[in-house]
């Protein structure tokens, strides 16, 4: 359960207040009873009597946090399955998955990879493809034609530099082109309305796949786009590609070539660095990012080494299992149950202590 406004839970401040002043206005009922010994009179009463002086106080306690709780308009998340499902593959472009590490290059083992789980996927499934380096990019939007897209992730061309954060916000705003309930991104982070953030737990039926083999170093922050998917309960699940040794110095050749930006003069290469001994590209995965991205978007983060690694780790991605969440709001449950008890507490009140 989660509280659309939360802020009215203050008011539950006022149950202790109110605790106290009943204790303060017993206590100056017993002083005003003159009697050589309060605890003899105290020995004397039955149990069922002090039951009948408290119960209704209590049940009104009880009632008045309920009806606090209602103003915080609580609301429950229910799963629903759903056969509208969007997948977004977002996959890191940079030159260093021209690396040779792994056969017979990164960027052609991630491609096979790709194509093995489009073709792998129910009919129903919609699947866009992202690509990004330096930028991202829209290279197909969210279609269920497999061969549209089995040719579009054949022919992905290299660029300098990596924006893992441009890469999930252009997913993103793919997502929201289908998803009337998915608002589209701040890319800025200063323009546009932001949405409210959906509650804890719920999801939109629709994901993003995230393959890197680097570090984030253009664009905006990675963590600054996982909190606009967080908020609009879309996951992430992402993938850090590449082997610990690196491989040979990328020659992406010419049919990789073709969005390089801004020439050799662009400030680097995407994704790795040099490594030591030899100039090859190091793994330079950076996990912990990649992680804490899964995490604040209720994904999940995959480590391949291997073609065949990165093969079972987009079988094991939970297309399957994905479920749209329903948010019901219970304001009216807890609006019931407090207006029965505050009425059940003034009614025992007067049934058992009637007025003079």
């Amino acid at each position: 359960m989660d509280l659309l406004w939360p802020g009215f839970l203050a008011l539950l401040l006022l149950i202790p207040v109110l605790i106290a002043v009943y204790i303060w206005t017993l206590r100056r009922r017993r002083v005003a009873v003159r009697y050589s010994s309060l605890s003899l009179v105290r020995e004397a009463l039955p149990r069922h009597s002090r039951l009948k002086r408290h119960l209704p106080f209590a049940a009104f306690l009880v009632g008045l946090s309920s009806l606090v709780i209602a103003l915080g308009r609580p609301v429950a998340v229910v799963a629903v399955p759903t056969d509208q499902t969007t997948i977004i593959l977002s996959i890191d472009v940079s030159r260093s998955m021209c690396s040779t590490d792994i056969k017979p290059n990164r960027l052609l083992a991630a491609e096979a990879a790709a194509a093995s789980f489009i073709q792998g996927q129910k009919s129903t499934t919609q699947i866009g493809l992202v690509a990004f380096s330096g930028f991202a990019e829209l290279i197909v939007p969210p279609t269920r034609d497999q061969d549209t897209l089995l040719a579009a992730v054949e022919s992905l061309a290299t660029g300098f530099r990596t924006a893992i954060g441009s890469g999930i916000l252009k997913s993103l705003d793919a997502i929201a082109e289908i998803d009337k309930n998915v608002a589209p991104s701040n890319i800025d982070g200063s323009s546009g309305v932001k949405p409210t953030p959906v509650p804890k737990g719920a999801y939109a039926p629709d994901i993003i796949v995230l393959l890197t083999d680097g570090v984030s170093n253009s664009g905006p922050l990675p963590l600054d786009a996982a909190q606009q998917a967080a908020d609009r309960g879309v996951r992430v699940y992402t993938i850090g590609f590449g082997t610990a040794r690196g491989g040979e110095f990328p020659n992406c050749g010419r049919q990789f070539v073709g969005r390089e930006q801004g020439g050799f003069g662009g400030g680097g290469f995407g994704g790795g660095g040099f490594g030591g001994g030899g100039g090859g590209f190091r793994r330079g995965i950076d996990e912990a990012t990649l992680k804490r991205i899964a995490d604040m978007t209720g994904g999940e983060y995959y480590s391949a080494e291997s073609a065949g690694e990165l093969q079972n780790v987009f079988q094991s991605l939970p297309t399957y299992l994905i479920v749209k969440h329903e948010i019901t709001e219970i304001s009216v449950a807890f609006a019931a149950l407090g207006a029965l008890l505050v009425t059940t507490a003034v009614i025992l009140s007067l049934l058992w202590q009637p007025l003079p």
